[in-house]
């Protein structure tokens, strides 16, 4: 399984970080705040941390982030970054879906493993109730992305229907991830791969019903027949 640096998840920057400008800037610190947020929290402290790491001035590092909710949507949004960089196309395009799908959120689990007591602290602000919204926003953002990186291409109800399913896959895991002491994530594997078998089992049912219900005699068509009858 691909597994990109602890120390950050997406490839150093190209421009000096003094010439950055803002948006730059907050994708560079994004990655590295965690891991002063496990200690700090998800503080201005760690911003300051993440920016002496960096080699940028903690009072302009601070610009670019309006609070932790910002700051954990500014990580999120760098591990989805990475997770399309690790998958391009072509190497999705030889996996069946179910694998598709593991590999991305296995991906994902792998890149947080060094930052889990980050990912804690940032679960325990997002399960905070004035924060409802904004971590519905960042947990469909990243559903989203892992079936767009799959491949999904559907506009119709399933699209709601899948990431709100994705969502409730991931979020189990994760929080089974949050307390496997294992180092190649045992338990988390196992867990997934049974919750995955759970949501095909329910699809092929859900299949065969829709096929069912297909050839069942319908009640419209027979009134139909009764008022306009075949000549």
């Amino acid at each position: 399984m691909l597994q990109p640096p602890a120390s950050r998840l997406i490839d150093p920057p190209v421009t000096a970080p003094a010439d950055m400008n803002l948006d730059e800037l907050r994708a560079a610190l994004a990655p590295l705040v965690p891991a002063h947020a496990a200690f700090d929290g998800w503080t201005g402290r760690a911003i300051a941390m993440a920016a002496a790491e960096l080699g940028v001035p903690a009072d302009r590092a601070r610009l670019v982030f309006k609070g932790p909710i910002d700051m954990i949507d500014a990580w999120f949004d760098a591990l989805d970054k990475a997770m399309l960089a690790a998958f391009p196309p072509e190497t999705i395009a030889e996996m069946k879906v179910r694998d598709r799908i593991r590999a991305l959120i296995l991906f994902r689990l792998e890149a947080l493993a060094p930052r889990r007591e980050a990912l804690r602290r940032a679960l325990s602000i997002l399960a905070m109730p004035q924060n409802g919204l904004a971590a519905a926003n960042l947990a469909w953002r990243s559903a989203d992305r892992i079936w767009r990186t799959a491949g999904d291409t559907a506009t119709d109800f399933s699209h709601y229907t899948k990431r709100a399913t994705l969502i409730a896959v991931y979020a189990s895991t994760t929080f089974v991830f949050l307390d496997d002491a294992d180092q190649g994530l045992a338990e988390t594997r196992a867990f997934l791969d049974r919750r995955l078998a759970d949501v095909m089992r329910f699809e092929k049912a859900k299949a065969s019903w829709r096929g069912t219900r297909a050839r069942l005699p319908s009640l419209s068509r027979f009134l139909g027949r009764l008022r306009y009858p075949a000549v």
